[in-house]
């Protein structure tokens, strides 16, 4: 099974030096050969490479020349130099332009592997590297309730952890998808590598697959670079595609080639590339439905959702909100350096009688913007917003009287348009959008209503 193994290429001109690294190293990683320079330089650019054994005497050119062409293809590619004892100081040259290490013929094969292991994992932790600083990783994450519904999510989360099996998570915008991934994987036999979230809606349809597959330097204009996408990226841990369901039909095939073969092909490249990841997936959409509707794919559908969880609206939990609200309220008074304890009874109350439209991600925004424009040590139903406080969803139920017509106007656009933000979870673009007004009209009439 060649299924993960790191692919190394084994340049020498020696055809028993390239058989012996073969039979020492073929049970752990694939081998890729070369007898000439530029032969090596041809299979750079033709397939994924994770690690170089590179002689430095080569009948077409030095391996010193080789070297500098290969880290200009792959910067990050490590290049471990075959040499002889009498070109060591050649060798340490090497290691100045950008070699991982050298070793000597005749070589020590228990060296030999030592060294190998090293550098692959150097280049593993490299990939890592590269996503982490391009997206930070969130910690001291968890799951807070303790009505019977999230109580059933979390242990059902506890029994599908330790599969490889795909899951579908599915749940209303804001309910906390992500944050029931990242608990599976966390859990999970992958939880020392790499959880890699991709927001499936976020990424314009023409940078898609790029995105996720990765491109090969020059696939297309502006390609100036080798990109690793996120499937290779999170090989040997979970990938979470969100809001799988807005995928577009083509990328639908490509998601269910991979999981029928855990091959990748990055744009441009010629040779497949073997993933070991677990994929969970997310949606806020009837995904059956939209298979009925022709707008997504039936075989990929069965395929991602081999292991169901349906995470519930924060209004089907309500026992939960003063817990989270709780949450909330010592996370922003903590990094705010606010002195707020919590709120009165009679706030709690008109919170848990409130829907929540945005759930979870609608009560942390209504929190923090609580902290924000706190004076006092408690935060009292006073000082909710009229959207959550009015007659609809209020504790007590009290009719409000309005003053005029344009004052109960004003009130009703106000809540229309807070409902709206909420529901696109405070993402003011996508609401102008609902809205069907301009980002810069939407702000002008927040400030307005909001004096």
């Amino acid at each position: 099974m060649n299924e993960g193994k790191k692919n190394i290429l084994v340049v020498d001109d020696e055809k028993g030096v390239r058989e012996s690294i073969k039979m020492t190293l073929k049970d752990r990683y694939l081998i890729t050969e070369a007898h000439t320079g530029h032969s090596a330089i041809s299979k750079m650019l033709k397939e994924p490479i994770d690690l170089v054994l590179l002689d430095l005497n080569l009948p077409d050119t030095n391996g010193i020349k080789v070297l500098k062409e290969l880290k200009r293809i792959d910067e990050s590619v490590n290049v471990i130099m075959i040499t002889a004892d009498n070109a060591v100081k050649t060798a340490v040259q090497a290691m100045k332009l950008g070699a991982y290490d050298y070793i000597t013929k005749p070589f020590n094969i228990d060296e030999l592997i030592q060294l190998v292991a090293k550098a692959i994992e150097k280049t593993s932790i490299q990939k890592e590297n590269i996503y982490l600083r391009a997206s930070a990783v969130k910690e001291g994450f968890k799951i807070i309730g303790k009505s019977p519904k999230i109580k059933e999510v979390i242990d059902f989360i506890e029994d599908v952890a330790k599969s490889s099996s795909t899951v579908l998570i599915s749940g209303e915008t804001g309910v906390g998808k992500e944050l029931v991934a990242r608990q599976i994987h966390k859990n999970s036999l992958r939880s020392k590598k790499l959880f890699v979230p991709v927001n499936c809606a976020a990424i314009p349809e023409n940078l898609l697959e790029s995105e996720l597959f990765g491109h090969e330097k020059g696939a297309f204009t502006g390609a100036m670079d080798r990109y690793i996408g996120k499937f290779e990226i999170a090989s040997g841990g979970t990938l979470f595609l969100d809001e799988v369901g807005t995928l577009p039909n083509a990328m639908q095939a490509k998601l269910l080639r991979v999981l029928q073969d855990k091959t990748i092909e990055r744009l441009g490249a010629e040779k497949p590339i073997p993933v070991d990841i677990r994929i969970i997936s997310a949606t806020n959409l009837d995904l059956k439905k939209e298979v009925e509707d022709g707008k997504f794919r039936e075989d990929l559908y069965y395929r991602l959702n081999v292991i169901p969880i349906h995470v519930p609206a924060l209004r089907e939990r309500k026992e939960d909100i003063p817990l989270l609200a709780d949450h909330f309220i010592k996370k922003y008074s903590s990094a705010l350096g606010k002195t707020i304890s919590g709120f009165s009874q009679e706030a709690i109350k008109t919170l848990v009688a409130y829907n929540w439209p945005g759930n979870i991600r609608e009560l942390e925004n209504l929190v923090e913007r609580l902290v924000v424009l706190g004076k006092g040590s408690v935060i009292n139903r006073e000082d909710l917003p009229r959207e959550v406080s009015n007659n609809r969803s209020s504790a007590t139920g009290t009719q409000i009287q309005y003053k005029s017509l344009k004052e109960a106007t004003l009130a009703f656009e106000k809540d229309f348009i807070d409902n709206i933000i909420a529901k696109t979870g405070g993402n003011k673009v996508q609401a102008a959008k609902l809205l069907g007004v301009h980002r810069n009209t939407l702000s002008q009439r927040e400030k307005r209503l909001n004096k």
